[in-house]
């Protein structure tokens, strides 16, 4: 029995502390090495204007919004303004599909405020490699200073993301 607690402990530990780590402020599981406050690389991705108008050379989405491709990534941290940057390709995942259509609502809000930035891994593949993200979809919301704010694998709600970029963004968050 004492040597069967020997064994059994670590591995409960060492479970513990991997499942405590599994949280959408930290780059695990297919999210990269990014945490929250981390400053991200400046990367220049393609735009809208880089592929002559034709949105089937820059996304897989069958109902792309223009705005998410207006800058690149590197452009859009020189502004100064908060970006959320969505790893999304709905040509193989349905949940991309889903994420970009909640994206699309909440851009309807914040647009003034915040640059929404949609990578589909066909055809920005370099910033997948950046940010090291494996598995889709992701969303990083990064600060005006170029700093990771949030992280979140997989799909976020509507109701997940709205306070997200409402503290970002100083606003009253009480009822």
């Amino acid at each position: 029995m004492s040597d069967l607690r020997k064994l059994f402990l670590p591995l409960l530990l060492s479970s513990v502390l991997l499942l405590s780590a599994c949280d959408g402020d930290f780059g695990v599981g297919g999210g990269g090495v990014f945490t929250v406050g981390q400053e991200v690389p400046s990367l220049r991705t393609k735009t809208l204007a880089d592929v002559g108008g034709d949105m089937s050379k820059i996304t897989s989405y069958r109902y792309p919004d223009p705005r998410m491709y207006q800058l690149s990534f590197d452009d859009a941290l020189k502004t100064g303004k908060p970006i959320v940057m969505e790893f999304a390709t709905p040509g193989h995942c349905t949940q991309c599909d889903k994420q970009l259509q909640m994206l699309k609502v909440v851009m309807d809000q914040y647009e003034d405020q915040v640059i929404f930035l949609h990578m589909d891994q066909y055809y920005n593949p370099e910033a997948y490699d950046a940010f090291q993200v494996r598995g889709e979809p992701w969303t990083f919301v990064i600060d005006g200073k170029g700093r990771v704010n949030h992280i979140a694998p997989g799909r976020m709600l509507h109701s997940e993301m709205m306070p997200v970029l409402g503290k970002l963004m100083g606003e009253d968050q009480g009822g």
